[in-house]
């Protein structure tokens, strides 16, 4: 039986299609796809992502333990900065791809993906021999709500006693929103727009009053609830990569277009000496979008991809038709020789090869 987050009676009042996701009973949309994700490019969208996980590290230590998880340099960050990163295997492969939070000079929070939140947990746990640094997963006590597109301003400003649109990118803010004190407002979120992810700790703050604020202050800005339909096919356009699809165990971050956040110059971290060695040998393939240059041909998961010739290259891993643009578009792994964008390539749906051109993420252009 999947889980329900705190949000599911207002997914019910608001007549929402309910699916499993990640062991969570989630509203995959509720007016529908379209008209929610035009919502987020055009006005606003509140999204229920409670099924994310939080795990909290602090005490002396902490910093040293996150350096060796993870890929990216938190030695960077300060209080009140948030960090995309990723974990790996010893062989390079990627156990999650995750946010870090610094909340104060021994104490971070890790945001992780639903579907990891027990694996992730004994990943970190099984590799934490530091005495001094404790360890709490709070991924049931915390809520978290998603406010993105542009008006978000506008409607978080009315119900914050802080000026939201003064919070950086990738940094947050701890505020007082609908009269809840000590919500984490982040400027972060998985849409390519404007927008805040909120974090709301159940023991200090309640959830619904803060939900039922947003869609009231949003409610002349034309905010709709909006799910995870509307959630997938926005990343896409924006070429956010999803674990389980583009990224797994069996993918790496140099391949997976992650080679920006890995930092092979930091002192050892768990998978490093596996992605010099990949690095050093030369990458046989790499994620890439697609663009189909034929209308109403919707590429999926799984789908081969061809070289012009129709010699298989590789396998899209995710694919939607672009609400935005109109056509057809996805990302999969090929052959490094056919990365380059502007390559012709084939795309099979069912029996037919059906023409794409090799295109570098975003595919679109946001506000």
């Amino acid at each position: 039986m999947p889980e329900r987050t705190i949000f599911y009676p207002r997914h019910e009042q608001a007549g929402a299609k309910l699916i499993d996701f990640g062991g969570f009973e989630m509203p995959v949309h509720y007016a529908g796809i379209k008209q929610e994700h035009n919502a987020v490019r055009q006005k606003a969208g509140l999204f229920d992502v409670s099924h994310m996980g939080e795990f909290f590290i602090q005490g002396p230590g902490s910093l040293e333990l996150i350096q060796k998880m993870t890929v990216n340099d938190a030695s960077n960050l300060v209080p009140g900065k948030a960090q995309y990163t990723a974990m790996c295997y010893d062989d390079g492969g990627i156990v999650d791809d995750l946010l870090v939070y610094m909340l104060g000079e021994e104490e971070f929070m890790l945001v992780v993906n639903a579907a990891n939140i027990d694996k992730d947990w004994k990943w970190i746990s099984s590799h934490n021999n530091k005495a001094g640094v404790s360890l709490q997963n709070r991924s049931s006590r915390i809520s978290l709500l998603a406010l993105q597109g542009p008006e978000s301003d506008e409607i978080l400003s009315k119900i914050t006693e802080e000026n939201p649109a003064d919070i950086p990118f990738y940094s947050f803010q701890t505020d007082t929103v609908a009269a809840q004190k000590g919500v984490i407002i982040s400027a972060t979120g998985y849409t390519g727009e404007t927008g805040y992810e909120l974090y709301i700790d159940h023991d200090i703050s309640d959830p619904l009053a803060i939900w039922d604020a947003l869609m009231e202050a949003g409610d002349s800005n034309g905010l709709e609830p909006a799910g995870l339909g509307a959630r997938d096919t926005l990343r896409l356009e924006m070429g956010f990569a999803l674990y389980g699809n583009d990224i797994t165990a069996d993918t790496n971050p140099l391949e997976a277009r992650m080679g920006w956040l890995t930092k092979l110059n930091k002192k050892s971290f768990i998978g490093k000496d596996a992605l010099l060695e990949h690095k050093e040998a030369g990458l046989s393939r790499k994620l890439m979008g697609f663009i189909i240059d034929e209308p109403r041909k919707v590429p999926r998961k799984g789908y081969s991809i061809h070289d012009k010739d129709g010699n298989a290259i590789g396998e899209v891993t995710s694919g939607t038709q672009s609400i935005t643009i109109g056509k057809g578009i996805g990302m999969g792994y090929m052959e490094i020789a056919h990365t380059d964008p502007g390559t012709e390539i084939l795309i099979k749906i069912r029996k037919n090869l059906v023409p794409a051109t090799v295109t570098k993420p975003p595919f679109i252009e946001t506000n």
